[in-house]
């Protein structure tokens, strides 16, 4: 299967997840809207979200699919079946202790979380209660990562890619029960949907222990015991996951701060739903698919082709990135009005939550370079060089969000994660380049330029049909101003679809007969 095709498989598989999880969405805003329950819940979900993002979403598996991969072509299927069962009893008793003691320590977390919600201690004892229900999905999602990395490894991603859309559909019911018994913006409200992640969570994991067993890949407990492999998995991995999940560290600094100033994490939550769709669906397709083919063709030995694929991983990020982020900071207001102002969510959390959405937007394309950059270490086992750069990239993240919170709120939050993304991005791209490691060829020198122009096309366009239609964005049915921003994104689309394809900067007839090519 190609490159391509993997791309649209794990693509296609996170969009759905992230257009179920914006009926999901769009379903918490009428039910908790921006309130107190809505602030407990987000900061409650943020735990089991930050380690599904940082596990299931490919950076536990930058340390483990190249070592995986290794086993399996260097030393064959029971070397790497031993493996795998090593990792798997190594981080099932790591899991266990590190949740017991994370039940435990849970209030002084939270100090450390929403410092923000001492002042109100109802509030601070509901975000301890949720957490504390909600954290178990760790194991969960983290178990879920570990098969999913055999499977990817395999070059099997469907069951792995749509795992994460059943957390939504069971949260997506529980919704829909909390609004048929009447239980909106109240205390049953928020344990239920925290309950539900639980169930969804079990659900995530059956998918792939399924899978798992379908491919003969299914692996037993062995005693845990500190073997040269899981020493190797480790040295790799803690420095794997701070490298790959920089972005929702950023995140969950951002709500530390937030929590300072009432309905900020609500509004940074709703903001983050959106521009995490496109990152979901290029970012995290590329991440996922390509660390395991570059793993490969570096352990073959075959350089250019190694080359060739970042290029082309890189054009295609930027082909899909370039006019999302645009769209999003020029129709930033009327989106986030037809997907969520609606009962608790006001007119006013409308605007204050598209201002974030505008700046998270600004560094929606750096995002997802990290997602291309990052493997061109990962797939050589150098987890450490991305890691200092996280680090300093968090550094900045805190310093700027710090001196812009008391000016801009939310918004200086978002800024400052959106610089941070940019610099992590410069530095691994440099490094790479200087290595020798990574060199744009001609038709990425060729091709950038023109999407970047076309994207900027589309963004102009978009400003003035959005001028031209407010009439009808404002207007009291949701029917009309839903079906004027259909419009204006379908209008998006072919500006820059029908741009590309008459100057060259993107063959997108060409890439959808390889997506649709059976072989």
């Amino acid at each position: 299967m190609s490159l391509l095709k993997n791309f649209a498989t794990v693509g296609g598989a996170t969009a759905t997840s992230r257009i179920l999880g914006f009926v999901r969405d769009v379903f918490i805003a009428g039910a908790l809207g921006t309130g107190p329950i809505a602030d407990a819940f987000f900061v409650a979900f943020r735990f089991p979200n930050l380690f599904r993002r940082l596990f299931a979403e490919g950076a536990f598996n930058s340390a483990f699919v190249p070592l995986y991969a290794r086993s399996l072509e260097g030393e064959g299927e029971d070397a790497a079946r031993r493996f795998g069962e090593e990792a798997l009893s190594a981080l099932l008793t790591a899991l266990l202790i590190f949740t017991a003691l994370a039940e435990i320590a849970m209030p002084i977390l939270m100090y450390v979380m929403a410092p923000g919600f001492v002042s109100d201690p109802e509030k601070f004892d509901l975000t301890v209660f949720l957490t504390r229900i909600a954290f178990p999905y760790l194991a969960l999602v983290s178990l879920l990562a570990f098969y999913s990395g055999v499977l990817n490894a395999r070059g099997r991603f469907a069951a792995a890619a749509f795992a994460p859309a059943l957390l939504n559909v069971v949260l997506i019911a529980v919704l829909l029960l909390i609004l048929w018994m009447g239980w909106a913006n109240t205390r049953p409200a928020g344990v239920a949907l925290t309950v539900g992640t639980l169930i969804g969570g079990v659900a995530q994991l059956a998918l792939v222990v399924v899978a798992a067993t379908r491919d003969d890949t299914l692996l037993r407990l062995r005693r845990p015991r500190l073997t040269p492999g899981v020493r190797r998995l480790v040295a790799l991995g803690i420095p794997g996951v701070i490298a790959g999940g920089i972005t929702q560290i950023n995140i969950v600094v951002g709500t530390m701060i937030a929590s300072l100033a009432p309905s900020a994490v609500s509004y940074l939550y709703y903001a983050d739903r959106l521009y995490q769709l496109p990152l979901g669906i290029v970012g995290i397709a590329i991440g996922v698919v390509l660390l395991p083919d570059l793993s490969r063709q570096l352990r073959a030995g075959r350089l250019d082709v190694a080359d060739h694929t970042q290029n082309r991983a890189l054009e295609f990020a930027m082909a899909l990135t370039l006019p999302a982020a645009i769209a999003l900071f020029v129709m930033a207001v009327p989106i986030i009005n037809v997907l969520f102002q609606r009962a608790s969510f006001t007119s006013s959390d409308t605007v204050e939550t598209a201002a974030a959405l505008a700046a998270f937007s600004l560094g929606l394309p750096a995002f997802v370079l990290i997602k291309v950059f990052s493997p061109g270490f990962f797939a050589r086992e150098d987890t450490r060089t991305p890691m200092w750069f996280a680090g300093a990239a968090l550094v900045v993240n805190i310093a700027l969000s710090l001196a812009l919170f008391p000016f801009l709120k939310h918004v200086g939050i978002a800024l400052a994660t959106s610089a941070a993304a940019w610099l992590n991005t410069a530095l691994l791209a440099g490094t790479l380049a200087r290595r020798g490691q990574f060199t744009t060829d001609a038709a990425l020198k060729k091709r950038l330029p023109l999407l970047l122009l076309a994207a900027m096309l589309m963004g102009a366009v978009l400003f003035v049909a959005q001028w031209l239609m407010a009439p009808f964005l404002v207007d009291p049915a949701l029917i009309v101003r839903a079906a004027s921003v259909g419009v204006l994104v379908i209008g998006g689309v072919v500006v820059f679809a029908v741009f590309c394809q008459l100057t060259g900067a993107a063959d997108f007839r060409g890439a959808l007969a390889k997506v649709l090519k059976r072989t």
